[in-house]
């Protein structure tokens, strides 16, 4: 019998083989908005990207999403979006943004075969939102007083701004969001609780800043607002070059239990700073005691321009250093509060570490001015460095009072 030459055997394999694999490709379902794409952007998208909230464009139909497949595909190949800026090497938060496996690959294939609609029967059916909330129906709502008037040049003061609670008995507040009136001229709003008899510290309430999204606390956890309260809402304003109004506005959401733990907001930040002129790589770090045990429920880190990373580190009282949140790379244009997939318990003498880098360089694009030696200051071109953090303690121990300086 003659043997068949290796060549020929592996011809004829070739032969077999690559009808069949045309054949798969050919079989291969077409990536489809309405069957493949649509439930990913209600996942991932439509809370930010629909009419009144933060995204700038509407993401709700094909009609809206088909203009913006190729911004789409860049936005995700460069890492744009979604916006998440943590390390994921270091904890995990219940508000991650980040794709599931897989989704991110189904976009770009979408996007690559041609944005097809598909058949409109295979599409989910349409999220429900309350229109101008994120949050459901308040209880409550607070909003300033008069509409403020942001001229269209120039630097504007802080404004603080007090509003009556009228509360005739404590309130715990299970959620809560701020929303500015006219996103374009706020660049940040801070909402603070300032006690009845003036004897106690303020206490931080809630906030609004790019990124930020809006509280939700566990049955049995909540904030408190004791009868007799005022709301000092703190306003950072910017021109735009035209002239425009804004009335912010907060809205609470009351617990419908009582309350087991209090939220309560603390910080660690370095006031004294003092940035080089031309620095690429100026480091600066602040810290915070744990007084007595208490549960860590999410992390914010706050820096202007100049920011470049951040990061938050507990120090034990045995001598461990843990890593809770790396920021990498730092987005002045999204600042969120990383909330705790899983609550952390800090003994009593934990210490909270913060740090920071900024780069004060030519090199840094969004650097108002790199001859300038940068201090601690309120306004964009100066700078801050705030690591905001969240704890849940026991409702009859005496939380710690935290002096809230703002942004």
């Amino acid at each position: 019998m003659m043997d068949i030459p290796e060549v020929t055997v592996n011809a004829r394999v070739q032969v077999l083989i690559v009808p069949v694999f045309c054949a798969l490709l050919q079989a291969a379902p077409a990536v489809t908005f309405h069957q493949n794409v649509e439930p990913i952007l209600q996942n991932r998208c439509q809370e930010c990207h629909r009419p009144g909230e933060a995204g700038p464009m509407p993401l709700l139909t094909y009609q809206q999403v088909r203009p913006w497949a190729k911004a789409i595909k860049s936005a995700l190949l460069t890492g744009k979006m979604p916006p998440w800026q943590a390390d994921p090497h270091y904890g995990k938060f219940s508000n991650d943004l980040s794709l599931a496996p897989g989704e991110k690959e189904t976009l770009l294939a979408w996007v690559d075969g041609g944005a097809p609609k598909g058949d409109p029967a295979d599409a989910p059916k349409p999220r429900a939102f309350l229109e101008g909330w994120r949050i459901p129906q308040p209880d409550a709502v607070f909003e300033l007083p008069y509409e403020f008037n942001v001229p269209a040049r120039g630097v504007i003061d802080y404004q603080y701004i007090a509003v009556q609670t009228h509360f005739t008995e404590d309130k715990w507040v299970q959620a809560v969001e701020v929303r500015p009136g006219n996103r374009a001229v706020v660049h940040h709003a801070i909402v603070v609780v300032n006690p009845p008899n003036g004897r106690d510290e303020e206490d931080y309430l809630a906030g609004y800043a790019p990124g930020m999204t809006p509280q939700f606390w566990k049955p049995g956890q909540a904030r408190l607002i004791k009868a007799g309260s005022t709301l000092v809402f703190q306003m950072h304003y910017q021109a735009i070059g035209k002239a425009a109004k804004d009335r912010t506005r907060i809205g609470l959401i009351f617990a419908k239990q009582p309350a087991t733990e209090q939220i309560v907001a603390m910080q660690a930040a370095a006031h004294w700073l003092s940035i080089p002129p031309g620095d690429p790589d100026y480091h600066i770090s602040a810290s915070e005691m744990i007084q007595e045990p208490v549960k860590l429920m999410g992390l914010r880190a706050h820096m202007h321009l100049r920011g470049k990373s951040f990061v938050f580190r507990a120090i034990y009282p045995d001598g461990r250093t843990e890593i809770l949140l790396n920021i990498p790379h730092f987005d002045f244009n999204w600042q969120p509060y990383y909330y705790l997939e899983t609550p952390k318990l800090l003994p009593r003498g934990t210490r909270i570490e913060a740090s920071a880098v900024y780069d004060n360089s030519p090199n840094n694009p969004a650097n108002p001015n790199p001859a300038a030696t940068i201090f601690w200051g309120p306004q964009t071109w100066d700078e801050m460095m705030i690591g905001w953090f969240d704890v849940a303690v026991p409702v009859h121990r005496q939380t710690p009072a935290v002096h809230n300086t703002g942004f």
